[in-house]
């Protein structure tokens, strides 16, 4: 049995809930599992409670296995939870039944591991961004071209990128034609499931200075899901631990990470990190800075 610690996202606090852009409040996710002798469930997400704030980073982490890209996919309607619920914006997304809206596919958005799978390797990169806002219906085909320009500039892109083919870019180069295929539907909130796994150290840091940019500039929420955990720390404002399915430890990042609390938590961490400045400012300033020094080439003390 797993030992769970006490968090702020329990429901103890609902002031703190009824503020939330999203909250995922006592969630499971089973699977058939099928032998030759039975057909049975199994529980790969159990009892799950957390929430997201408008402008807040949630990092979401774990071993492999441990359930937290399955949070994700239920987040993103990929996966039916078997039990408890989520809620965006105050609605239940049950209520949706099997057919998501488009206006939610618009307000959540997803930053995968691998770009390459959304991107057709037979047409232009700027195709994902264009196609995105022809199925959402946004524009005419001079505006979706022009917002697709806009959004690769504001992605650090440029418009010769616009008729390159996912071939013809780097690795890096496609992870920023899949953040700008997200953004340009001006999400509310954006899972970023893994986005930086497959890039190198430092294209890592190059994203991760974009994302927290483009966070400061638009008031978006990401749930930040990785298993780097000074990645994760850096982006976060808050972190949840996950193990076997299980949620055993979630609070300000610092918190989390300066004194855990459960030993898994400590297992994964291996040693305290050095104090922060504390407060939700303070964070944000650490991450700026941080990303900054990383993309002069600085490596900053932890």
């Amino acid at each position: 049995m797993t030992t769970k610690v006490s968090s702020p996202d329990t429901g103890a606090h609902p002031r703190e809930t009824a503020e939330a852009l999203l909250v995922v409040d006592r969630l499971s996710i089973s699977y058939e599992a099928r032998n030759v002798f039975r057909h049975a469930r199994r529980n790969v997400v159990e009892d799950v409670t957390f929430h997201i704030k408008p402008g807040e980073t949630l990092g979401l982490v774990g071993e492999s296995g441990s359930g937290k890209s399955t949070v994700g996919r239920a987040i993103l309607r990929l996966i039916a939870p078997s039990a408890g619920s989520i809620r965006f914006d105050g609605r239940d997304l049950s209520a949706f039944g099997h057919r998501t809206p488009l206006a939610y596919r618009r307000d959540v958005q997803a930053v995968f591991q691998d770009p390459s799978m959304s991107l057709n390797p037979r047409q232009p990169v700027s195709m994902a961004v264009t196609a995105a806002l022809k199925r959402h219906g946004l524009g005419d085909r001079a505006d979706r071209a022009r917002l697709a320009a806009e959004t690769f500039d504001h992605v650090g892109l440029t418009r010769a990128h616009l008729d390159r083919y996912p071939s013809e870019l780097s690795g890096g180069q496609q992870q920023r034609v899949a953040i700008a295929r997200a953004l340009v539907l001006k999400p509310r909130l954006v899972v970023c499931d893994e986005a930086l796994s497959a890039l190198d150290l430092s294209t890592q840091n190059q994203i991760l200075d974009l994302l927290v940019d483009l966070q400061l500039e638009t008031d978006m929420s990401y749930l930040f899901i990785g298993h780097n955990l000074e990645i994760v720390r850096h982006i976060s404002d808050r972190i949840a631990v996950m193990r076997l399915g299980e949620l055993v430890e979630s609070g300000d990042a610092e918190q989390v990470f300066e004194h855990p609390q459960h030993p898994y938590t400590r297992k994964l961490l291996g040693a305290t990190p050095a104090e922060h400045p504390e407060g939700r400012e303070g964070r944000r300033a650490v991450r700026v800075s941080f990303a900054k020094a990383l993309a002069e080439g600085i490596v900053p003390e932890v």
